[in-house]
């Protein structure tokens, strides 16, 4: 289970990156004529967040090619033992690859209205079928979905402290967009909110 842990994670984490953030924004960069990736570079509030993110996502990317090459020494490191681990690891196994199929069958819902981040030139539509029909944020809950994953099958402390600090900036983002969405969609969002729940 080590060697095969050792292996999936970081090829995962590879597959994720240039699926689910690459090839997606390529895709819909051709389609809209447009870098889908609308995250602001400067010092305001929402800029920090995004800035976090980033740097979250990065440090995650590294943390798990760190376990390809030293795998005993990551695995060890801060270690959090965890009752009856396996079923754990096999549960983490199951939750990242669940949250991969999550995110990309999100991100073909959304089609042109993907984004990362808020796009405030282009009015995007409101999607609200398929996933976004039982979750508001389907994308966001891969993402949760795919750290809680990470930490099951790697117990860390640094793999909780990504999942904590993931979450804080998640949370806040979730709560940009929905100031925006109301704005751009008033009434139908505000109806589309009551019925359906932020996560699940």
């Amino acid at each position: 289970m080590t060697d095969f842990i050792r292996v999936f994670i970081p090829l995962f984490f590879i597959i994720v990156f240039l699926t689910a953030f690459f090839g997606t924004s390529f895709i819909v960069s051709k389609r809209i004529g447009k870098n889908p990736n609308v995250l602001p570079k400067d010092d305001s509030a929402y800029g920090l967040i995004g800035r976090y993110f980033k740097y979250t996502l990065f440090f995650i990317f590294i943390y798990t090619v760190l376990l390809f090459i030293f795998p005993e020494d990551i695995s060890n490191s801060f270690k959090i033992n965890l009752p009856e681990d396996i079923i754990f690891k096999y549960i983490g196994i199951a939750l990242l690859i669940l949250s991969l199929i999550l995110i990309l069958i999100a991100q073909f819902q959304m089609k042109n209205s993907w984004r990362i981040g808020i796009d405030e030139d282009l009015k995007t539509e409101l999607i609200t079928t398929g996933l976004f029909n039982y979750s508001r944020n389907p994308i966001f809950l891969g993402i949760l979905a795919s750290l809680i994953g990470l930490f099951l099958t790697l117990p860390t402390l640094i793999s909780l402290s990504f999942l904590i600090i993931s979450n804080i900036l998640i949370q806040i983002q979730i709560r940009l967009e929905e100031e925006f969405l109301l704005k751009q969609h008033d009434k139908v969002y505000l109806q589309y909110k009551a019925k359906v729940r932020r996560f699940l």
